[in-house]
């Protein structure tokens, strides 16, 4: 995601004769993020990406991997090598790397609660490759970056495994630790991109990643493993992984405005005097929110004009760029998909003459008036952050801010006020023959994945040293009831053996555990305010209001996150939604088992039961709830079904007895709404006329 210090950054000589062709830099590092069903495919993946001209690798992990549970953890069904690749141990990490030399790769990690023991199981496979050379020689080898970055996790992403202040302990801890020993390596992507993806507005966007930044710059100084006359190295491996819209105008200049506040906060309040340590050092991934179901060919220029918003500009331009494919609004993206999104960047740096030119924007009255707004609006942002205590003391306050930030997007594109091209204006399309098959555009995961992920887990055990294992263990809890750096525990527990699973449940006996801020309360009655989006709802409001009526009380609706997937923005959209519809809305977060959403389904006595699903675990999760809610003897409760769902597995659902599948093609909410109080009323034989 983003990179070292290897990006060139010459210019083209001043005294060239007018007809000559220009240097051209260097480009930006290119890669895809991917990995899915195992350690292997993804391994042949990767090889096969590399051979294709990509510079780098991106790691997706699987959501038990992110949050720190084996594959045989029941809170994994489901969700075993879905949204990325499962490396429950070492084992799997020698696979995943293997023919591919770490020392002279640069490798992203986009691996947040668990990125120390991620991180530890990386160096201790670089060893392994490199026998002849000493541990500390190959560390100082090693090049890339782990995400590590917990507070968007509360505000965003939800893969957050401990409380706020012991995460920012492994994360001061993983920084100090190589600062020292792993010169090359960007320890932490601080990260907007979900910030984004969650509803920021760019001012926001800008104001919360760089209080996260504050925060853990803060965080690694009071741990004292730092000198000062050292803290300069950390401000200049500090990285930054950010989005770009559709706006490219607007994100080139909110690129400009990072640099300068950036370049301000690390000299004033840090006193970083080195000005190559103080840059503004970043990498993206192009929107994924705005990419849609409908006309799905339509995301390819949305990919191309984001990705200009971040190479256009030379003084702001991102040292790695990775694209999503045409096809992310459907499902998994077939190899094909993700070689066209690398042959994108493959066109614009080769093909064009974008790189052999100074910055094209230095003396624009209209780019330097908009980055001048952005800067003011994102420093009286992050002073109100700062005045209540920090990120981490305005977790509740921030994750408030963007549900109501996306709230009023919705709404705005629900009433047509902001277009969406096939999606609420021009409609009209011919058949395309990307998606004539829909079965086939897209990729399925290994269905067999979890299947050997927990082989894997039981041959691997059978094959260490137990001992070894519980001593390693033992060492690591006790470390963290100190003070003690926890890398070199972890590295310890690593080499016996420990698994991905092991290392967690270690640290949350010590540490114990945490459940987010839903942000839902705050932001209750955005939509009334948006053009004819108000009349809409009031009309919908008036049948949840009869219906209640007609049933002896006000409707309830449960809205649940079975699984691992912490992508919650959709269900808190929904849960907003319903209660400005005037639903009683029962949600209780993310990382729910079926079972504790049947049980609050009875506790309740709820009319609907909403289940949300981004991962591809639907055909697990959704069943065990519908089984559930039968045997408890609710079988007659209807239950709706919203999330990245082909269109078979639909099918299948409504089969097993779902009443309604909703995916990103419903885009109104409102309509949704509609179609729950549809449900309700069938379900219970109630007369709409």
């Amino acid at each position: 995601m983003t990179e070292t210090d290897g990006t060139a950054t010459d210019r083209a000589p001043q005294d060239a004769a007018p007809t000559d062709r220009p240097a051209k830099d260097r480009p930006w590092v290119m890669r895809t993020y991917a990995g899915h069903s195992t350690a292997a495919a993804s391994n042949a993946l990767y090889r096969t990406n590399l051979a294709k001209g990509q510079t780098g690798l991106s790691v997706a992990f699987d959501l038990p991997t992110q949050t720190g549970y084996d594959p045989d953890s029941p809170l994994a069904r489901g969700e075993v090598g879905k949204v990325g690749v499962p490396v429950p141990h070492l084992g799997e990490m020698r696979r995943l790397f293997e023919d591919i030399p770490l020392t002279r790769m640069n490798t992203s990690m986009t691996i947040n609660a668990t990125a120390m023991w991620l991180l530890a199981m990386y160096q201790v496979v670089a060893e392994e490759q490199n026998p002849d050379l000493a541990p500390e020689e190959v560390a100082a080898e090693l090049a890339g970056t782990t995400q590590n970055d917990i507070i968007k996790e509360y505000l965003s992403r939800g893969t957050y495994a401990f409380p706020p202040e012991h995460s920012m302990r492994l994360i001061a801890d993983v920084i100090s630790y190589t600062v020292h020993q792993i010169p090359k390596w960007n320890p932490i992507n601080i990260c907007s991109y979900h910030l984004q993806e969650a509803g920021a507005t760019p001012t926001q966007e800008l104001a919360y990643a760089l209080c996260t930044a504050i925060a853990v710059l803060d965080a690694v100084k009071n741990a004292g493993q730092v000198d000062e006359a050292d803290f300069g190295r950390v401000v200049g491996r500090i990285s930054f992984f950010v989005n770009a819209g559709v706006r490219f105008v607007e994100e080139t200049c909110k690129m400009r405005a990072f640099g300068r506040l950036w370049d301000e906060i690390t000299r004033e309040r840090y006193g970083v005097e080195d000005p190559k340590m103080r840059r503004f050092r970043y990498g993206v991934q192009v929107n994924s929110l705005g990419l849609t179901e409908a006309q799905p060919e339509n995301n390819v220029q949305r990919i191309v004009l984001e990705m200009l918003g971040v190479t256009l500009s030379k003084d702001a331009r991102a040292r790695a760029v990775q694209l999503p494919a045409w096809n992310e609004a459907l499902g998994l993206p077939r190899p094909w998909d993700q070689q066209w999104s690398l042959r994108l960047q493959q066109v614009l740096a080769f093909e064009s003459d974008l790189l052999e030119y100074d910055d094209i924007f230095d003396g624009s009255h209209v780019i330097e008036a908009k980055v001048a707004e952005l800067v003011e609006g994102a420093r009286a942002e992050i002073d109100k952050v700062q005045a209540m205590g920090g990120a981490i003391a305005a977790v509740e306050y921030m994750k408030q801010e963007l549900v109501s930030s996306h709230a009023a997007r919705r709404a705005r594109i629900e009433s047509g006020e902001e277009v969406i091209v096939g999606v609420n204006k021009f409609e009209t399309t011919e058949p395309s023959p990307l998606t004539a098959d829909l079965d086939t555009a897209i990729m399925t995961a290994d269905p067999d994945a979890e299947r050997a992920a927990i082989a894997s887990v039981d041959d691997w055990k059978a094959q260490r040293d137990e001992d070894e294992v519980a001593a390693a263990l033992a060492r690591l809890a006790e470390a963290a009831k100190t003070g003690t750096n926890l890398m070199g525990p972890t590295l310890v527990a690593a080499r016996a053996g420990a698994t991905t699973g092991e290392w967690s449940a270690t640290l949350r006996e010590v540490f114990g555990e945490y459940r987010g801020p839903t942000g839902v309360s705050g932001a209750v009655g955005i939509v009334s305010d948006v053009g004819s989006a108000g009349a809409e709802l009031a009309a919908v409001r008036d049948r949840v209001r009869a219906t209640g009526e007609e049933l002896g009380g006000r409707l309830r609706l449960l809205v649940g996150k079975p699984g691992l997937d912490g992508h919650s923005n959709g269900a808190e959209q929904i849960a907003v939604r319903a209660r400005d519809a005037g639903f009683e809305v029962v949600y209780q977060g993310i990382r729910l088992t079926p079972e504790q959403i049947v049980a609050a389904a009875v506790a309740e006595d709820v009319h609907c039961v909403g289940l949300s699903i981004l991962s591809g675990s639907h055909m697990e999760l959704v069943p065990t709830v519908l089984d559930g809610l039968r045997e408890a003897g609710m079988g007659d409760v209807p239950v709706v079904v919203g999330g990245i769902i082909p269109e078979s597995d639909g099918r299948r659902l409504r089969e097993l007895g779902v009443a309604a599948v909703f995916t990103p093609k419903d885009f109104g909410l409102t309509g949704i709404m509609g179609g729950i109080v549809d449900v309700i009323r069938a379900a219970n034989d109630l007369d709409e006329g």
